[in-house]
């Protein structure tokens, strides 16, 4: 049985964490240069590729990192496995800061960013055959969705806090929140199977701008299955992550027994791909393809390693095998999404992009901004479960050399 959440608690300002500022003190820089001098002078987007780093890794490959929320919803709530509640809610926060950062990211890649507000709210402009206003309304309902469903950790803090007005308040509105959450996340379980899949219903309308080895009809279905497995693959790392930063247990054994389940995505959409390259005729461009075979393979050969490392933790539960297998799936799923917005992308002769200094300082910056709000998260808020007494500190470093569990 897992302890109850609490605040790791601690302090804030390690080395860490000032490396942190200091990436987010050159991404600041950065963005206000973009919104000074514009997007023509900050970037190297043009005409041919009107969307670069920003689109295709902080909000493409970012809501994929993301979707640890949704993969937890779906095997708890859906799947009804309850042992996976304690991961629940640190899964929640770090999909509702992946959305927030995305959304910042999109307001650095807009042109008349200032307009974003019309999107939920100019009702009678929507156009109803956009894919991208589905992607956009679902991606702002999802983020005020993520917030309500970590909420209830918010108000635990207030209840506790030792202030009448907020532990009042708190009081007043935890339990209607908690009456409201199995609504909430039916909502939460939606919409992101709506916006993951339409990120690759965006791609669709390209046709012979993108290559063969991705263009395919089944790509709402392969973004869908590409967003499970980096959603569980982020919950290792995470878990991982949490438990050697703040001197918690290792939760080895409970992460072990859901190997064989993201196995089984990751080999579905393996499966899935390579079928739409057969019945279209396209499996040569496997190995004809030159520079675009090899990114083909490394991103096949990353998912097979991935899944192949977490079919071994149904046999023995090893944190360093799972902390790999987590950074294969993180690693190829984030390949699939650029090579299929960027590397296998080409609008004609004469195009091309690299992204400029400002914004890969920009990118440095929103993740070192959603790093640092995590570590604050759970150092101020009851997000961690299991959390041990500081006199046991020394437990997960002994626990990772051994392949214990907690």
């Amino acid at each position: 049985m897992s302890a109850p959440a609490r605040p790791v608690e601690g302090r804030f300002f390690t080395p860490a964490i000032q490396i942190m500022l200091a990436l987010w003190g050159l991404g600041t820089v950065a963005g206000l240069y973009r919104f000074t001098h514009g997007l023509g002078a900050a970037t190297s987007m043009n005409d041919g590729y009107p969307w670069g780093l920003w689109i295709a890794f902080d909000v493409v490959v970012g809501t994929g990192l993301a979707s640890g929320g949704y993969a937890m919803a779906l095997l708890v709530y859906v799947f009804n496995k309850g042992r996976y509640h304690p991961l629940v809610r640190p899964a929640l926060v770090t999909s509702l800061l992946g959305y927030s950062v995305a959304g910042v990211a999109v307001a650095f890649d807009l042109g008349r960013f200032w307009n974003m507000w019309r999107i939920p709210v100019s009702v009678w402009d929507w156009n109803g055959t956009s894919v991208l206003l589905e992607v956009a309304l679902c991606m702002m309902a999802y983020t005020a969705v993520l917030f309500l469903e970590v909420s209830p950790a918010l108000l635990e803090r207030w209840a506790a806090s030792g202030r009448e007005d907020r532990a009042a308040l708190a009081r007043a509105w935890l339990p209607r929140v908690e009456r409201a959450l199995p609504f909430v996340v039916a909502v939460g379980l939606v919409l992101p199977t709506m916006h993951q899949s339409s990120l690759g219903s965006l791609l669709l309308v390209a046709g012979t701008k993108l290559h063969g080895l991705w263009h395919t009809g089944l790509l709402p279905l392969l973004f869908l299955l590409t967003a499970v497995a980096m959603g569980y693959a982020v919950i290792y790392f995470e878990s991982i992550f949490s438990s050697v930063a703040f001197r918690r247990p290792l939760e080895t054994r409970l992460l072990g027994r859901l190997g064989v389940f993201i196995a089984g995505v990751i080999a579905a959409f393996v499966v899935v791909r390579f079928a739409g390259l057969f019945l279209s005729g396209r499996i040569g461009l496997t190995v004809s393809s030159g520079v675009h075979s090899f990114f083909f393979w490394a991103e096949t050969l990353l998912f097979l390693g991935a899944a192949w490392l977490f079919m071994q933790q149904g046999v023995r539960a090893h944190a360093p095998g799972q902390l790999q297998a987590a950074l294969l799936a993180l690693f190829a799923g984030a390949m699939y999404r650029i090579d299929a917005f960027l590397t296998g992308f080409n609008p004609g002769q004469n195009w091309v992009y690299f992204p400029s200094l400002p914004e890969l300082f920009v990118t440095l910056g929103l993740v070192a901004t959603e790093t640092m709000a995590y570590v604050f998260l759970v150092r101020k808020f009851p997000i961690l479960a299991g959390v041990t007494a500081p006199a046991s500190r020394t437990v997960p470093a002994a626990a990772a050399r051994q392949g214990v569990v907690s």
